[in-house]
């Protein structure tokens, strides 16, 4: 009995760590958790209704622009570690948001 706890307990942690990785690594978000999210911890320095700045940018259309402030072209790997570093008065979230919550945001991102 406790072996076959044991399992399912080792079982289960594979299983979340695999869905952690795969979340990292840009598995498709979900949108609207994403918009939830974004309401929760980013809308107060940014818009998402349009590219007018408050503190931050903002960000509608920000996966169709060409380049970034930072020369670089949005890609989610890109986006993914302005979230994680922070910086220009930017907090990072790399421990502030889970990497699935973190693919919902890109995912909201996208519609913008």
């Amino acid at each position: 009995m406790k072996k076959s706890l044991i399992a399912v307990g080792c079982f289960a942690a594979l299983l979340a760590v695999g869905q952690d990785k795969k979340a990292a690594k840009g598995a498709a978000g979900d949108a609207a958790k994403g918009k939830d999210v974004f309401e929760s911890n980013c809308s107060v320095c940014h818009n998402a209704d349009s590219t007018e700045k408050k503190m931050g940018p903002g960000l509608k259309g920000l996966f169709k622009k060409d380049k970034l402030a930072n020369g670089k072209k949005p890609s989610d790997a890109v986006i993914r570690a302005i979230i994680n570093d922070g910086g220009n008065g930017m907090p990072s979230y790399a421990d502030m948001l889970t990497a699935e919550e973190k693919s919902d945001v890109l995912a909201y991102l996208k519609t913008l």
